[in-house]
């Protein structure tokens, strides 16, 4: 039986935490799983949580905030360091929970398709509706573009214009898709080894974005496994500080396009998108000013 392990990177979200790692043995139930909580300097009582309440878990207290990628990649350093590592290595946020059976859905997709270097389940909030971003193209200039005129929702089943976050297609459909959100992301433990870990010039956001880029440019498929699901609160962390993450968020988006895309754009174009991301970031921090009430429960891009 092939081995997994998953990584769960925890900020302040110990009962969150406490029902994700509940769902998991049910969620892989072919294999063995081992589990690591690196947590982030939290100040609620997660790492007293895991050591009474799941003493098997691997947690590790990280030496500060660092940051998404930060935290995951002591877990991945410590993982890729066994001379028996796990033959499967997945991330996953601590404000899900795993259906019964959806690691087993995926593992299975990764052996029987050796071609693909990452795979991702349907992730549902908890009013039931597709997280849209668990399946996504590459923000591409033209991409960009439609979303910032509006079009990818006004036109959701446009191919064209919808072509971000997929709306074109049915969300029960397994597809290859650019990218999947770090929520969840499954991959053969060879193929991270080769890839390397994520980067952590992102800390919050992005960066599973960047991962996947990566892996494509190793030649790797990238697909979303629509018989798997995950249910995800979504931003559980991060709604604890809504302006910061603002500022991380709309980071994360020059850091991408600067990185892949600055440089083969058209300036009067990429005037544009620059201009865009500065000016949706400026609103998003007025409308966290102006709902107060709204800014601590959580800030939604």
């Amino acid at each position: 039986m092939p081995n997994l392990a998953i990584i769960i990177v925890n900020y302040n979200t110990a009962p969150l935490l406490r029902a994700c790692l509940t769902s998991l043995p049910a969620g892989y139930q072919h294999g063995t799983l081992d589990i690591y909580v690196v947590d982030n300097g939290s100040t609620d009582d997660t790492l007293v949580m895991l050591q009474d309440e799941f003493p098997a878990v691997h947690a590790i207290a990280s030496p500060r905030n660092g940051g998404f990628a930060y935290a995951n990649n002591i877990a991945i350093g410590r993982i890729l360091a066994q001379p028996d590592a796990p033959s499967y290595t997945g991330i996953l946020n601590p404000d899900t929970v795993v259906e019964p059976g959806a690691f087993d859905i995926l593992i299975n997709y990764l052996h029987a398709n050796q071609n693909v270097g990452v795979v991702g389940p349907r992730l549902l909030l908890p009013d039931g509706t597709l997280d849209k971003a668990c399946r996504r193209s590459f923000p591409t200039p033209t991409v960009s573009f439609w979303r910032m005129l509006g079009l990818s929702r006004v036109f959701p089943r446009n191919p064209r214009f919808g072509r971000y976050n997929m709306t074109f297609v049915d969300q029960r459909q397994t597809i290859d898709v650019d990218a999947i959100v770090g929520a969840c992301m499954l991959m053969p433990t060879a193929v991270l080894r080769e890839v390397g870990g994520l980067d952590e010039t992102y800390f919050m956001y992005g960066e599973d974005l960047d991962w996947c880029f990566r892996f494509k440019q190793y030649g790797w498929r990238i697909v979303y496994v629509a018989d798997a699901v995950v249910h995800h609160v979504k931003r559980a962390s991060s709604r604890q500080q809504p302006v910061q993450t603002i500022h991380y968020f709309y980071d994360a988006m020059r850091i991408f396009f600067r990185r892949y895309y600055a440089q083969t754009t058209p300036a009067p174009i990429r005037w544009v998108i620059e201009f865009g991301i500065t000016a949706s970031e400026q609103l998003a921090l007025l409308r966290n000013r102006l709902r107060p009430q709204r800014a601590t429960k959580g800030f939604a891009v």
